[in-house]
């Protein structure tokens, strides 16, 4: 069972610290070692776990008011997770994201086929703007915690699937995190095959389900 720790700060100064340079195009960038290293903590110990969602949830709530951010409360949740909604649909006009409310939380949906590529669980660059743009909307609107999660369809084996999807969702925990979003708000969850939102006996199924979903959940009282 992982526990929410101080690591997640650790690791983020770590970041700038252990980067490898690109033999083709001379980029610096973090090595796949030293990520996957990374999010062995924050995806864990620092994020949440998959087997212990609620401890996770509570961790991520327990750091925004640790950190001094205010709780939402009555008709203002509504209010404030409106106009997240707004700013989020706006800046994210076209971009391929699905965005949709489950009560006062807002979920953004997006399809693996765009995010990653086949079988893969390093975000494409063309999509690092999209979640920048998703990162900016979470810095300004903060009082919320955050779940990644990783979703899958129905094809290979469960244990691979699972570990696909959670490789998939620490990406993009990454991505936000580089791009300012606090490491601590955020949990992360690899579902696997577990939680389709539609059939898996054809393509177009199969393309829905392999998604991650980023759910905002406002700090309430």
């Amino acid at each position: 069972m992982y526990k929410f720790t101080a690591i997640a700060i650790g690791a983020a100064l770590f970041l700038g610290a252990c980067q490898t340079q690109d033999p083709y195009s001379g980029e610096q960038k973090t090595s796949h070692a030293t990520r996957g290293a990374i999010f062995g903590a924050l995806g864990g110990a620092a994020i949440g776990a998959l087997t212990n969602t609620s401890s996770g949830k509570q961790a991520s709530r327990n750091a925004l008011i640790g950190a001094g951010v205010g709780a939402l409360v009555g008709a203002g949740v509504g209010h404030y997770m409106d106009k997240e909604e707004a700013e989020l649909r706006h800046r994210l006009r076209g971009a391929g994201v699905s965005i949709r409310r489950q009560g006062n939380n807002i979920v953004l949906e997006m399809a693996s086929d765009i995010t990653f590529p086949v079988d893969g669980d390093q975000v494409n660059s063309n999509f690092y703007r999209t979640l920048a743009a998703v990162g900016e909307v979470l810095n300004e609107y903060d009082r919320s915690t955050i779940e990644i999660s990783g979703h899958t369809d129905s094809s290979g084996a469960d244990d691979y699937n699972r570990d696909l999807s959670q490789r998939r969702a620490n990406s993009v925990g990454y991505v936000l995190s580089q791009n300012g979003v606090m490491p601590q708000r955020m949990y992360i969850i690899g579902m696997g095959e577990s939680r389709p939102i539609a059939s898996n006996a054809n393509n177009s199924g199969r393309a829905r389900n392999r998604r991650v979903e980023i759910q905002i959940i406002p700090l309430t009282s």
